[in-house]
């Protein structure tokens, strides 16, 4: 006998007997249903669940919730919204960069496969018209609660902070794109594979920050990139995009940022000087600064023109250092 099968807000859902033989627990197109129910489905499921999403765009601000969740894209599959902080919320207020994002991971072991997750907040309008902060709109957060999260093949396109990290993240063949801070947060994250790429913004005085690490002093590694490519988009200049700068989020003093570079590919684009300081506020409201030379901001084997010469600010690993830069030791999965 043929399964029956139920359509569920556009979800195609498999009855149970006939899900232990599928690939997919829920299969969504985007011109009949939305991801949102299929994610609702796998919090009542209370198991690991497969969705596989088809061609088109989700229009959609959405948290994912349940453990154990893998969400798989087709070619030309778009996640997509336009918060940023400072835009008003649903019901009021606004939200802040943490609840900006378009996709927020708030569970562990969740996997994203050959997805593109993009903020289309208006960046370079809102500079150009002075509207309100015009800044921070996140596409991609991993939350405190997402450990062992997995992203795989997928494109992250925004402005400024376009992918917020807090948790053990594992990143592959993945394409970033932003300007300002656009990786950051505080999580042991590996980055293996992947294309970072700065973005043009017309007028703007500098091309920006690849890295914002936030990591707990106490944490040996924070955010580190092996075999990746540091690539800009056309008017992007020379010497305009610094690697990035060591962020002490809240002014708490138990951050002390770390990031690496191991054998990456840098274009023409990177400072020679590698990283810059950011500045925080002290305990009695007076400004600071933290500098790179006070943070944990290293390189190993960078290759390409925007290698630039060891200094203070541009620390280089030794080979036996460089040994201790491994996926296991970084992430432990």
């Amino acid at each position: 006998m043929i399964a029956r099968r139920t359509l569920l807000a556009g979800t195609l859902a498999l009855p149970l007997a006939a899900r232990a033989k599928a690939q997919w627990d829920a299969v969504v197109d985007p011109r009949t249903g939305t991801l949102g129910a299929a994610l609702t489905e796998a919090e009542r499921a209370g198991r690991p669940f497969r969705i596989l999403l088809k061609p088109g765009v989700f229009t959609e601000k959405l948290i994912v919730r349940a453990p154990g969740v893998t969400i798989q894209g087709s070619p030309g599959t778009v996640i997509e919204y336009g918060t940023a902080a400072g835009t008003p919320k649903p019901g009021g207020g606004t939200w802040g960069t943490g609840g900006s994002g378009t996709l927020t991971i708030a569970a562990p072991d969740v996997t994203l496969r050959g997805l593109t997750i993009r903020n289309s907040f208006d960046y370079i309008g809102a500079r150009r018209d002075g509207a309100g902060n015009g800044a921070q709109a996140v596409a991609l957060a991993v939350g405190r609660e997402a450990d062992r999260t997995v992203i795989d093949r997928c494109v992250l396109l925004g402005y400024q902070d376009s992918f917020y990290l807090h948790t053990r993240t594992l990143v592959t063949d993945t394409r970033i794109v932003g300007g300002v801070d656009f990786i950051f947060g505080g999580a042991a994250a590996w980055f293996e594979g992947c294309e970072i790429v700065t973005r043009y913004v017309p007028g703007a005085q500098g091309s920006g920050y690849v890295a914002a690490p936030s990591t707990p002093a106490a944490q040996e590694f924070g955010l580190v990139f092996a075999g990746c490519k540091l690539k800009r988009e056309a008017g992007v200049p020379d010497n305009s995009t610094w690697l990035g700068r060591p962020w002490r989020a809240g002014g708490n003093m138990a951050l002390l940022g770390q990031a690496a570079f191991l054998r990456c590919w840098m274009d023409a684009h990177i400072h020679h000087e590698g990283w810059t300081w950011m500045g925080y506020k002290g305990s009695e409201g007076d400004q600071r600064r933290l500098t790179p030379t006070e943070a944990r901001l290293y390189e190993f084997g960078s290759v390409g023109p925007g290698r630039g010469p060891a200094g203070p600010d541009r620390k280089l690993l030794t080979a036996q250092d460089a040994k201790r830069y491994t996926r296991a030791n970084v992430i432990g999965f």
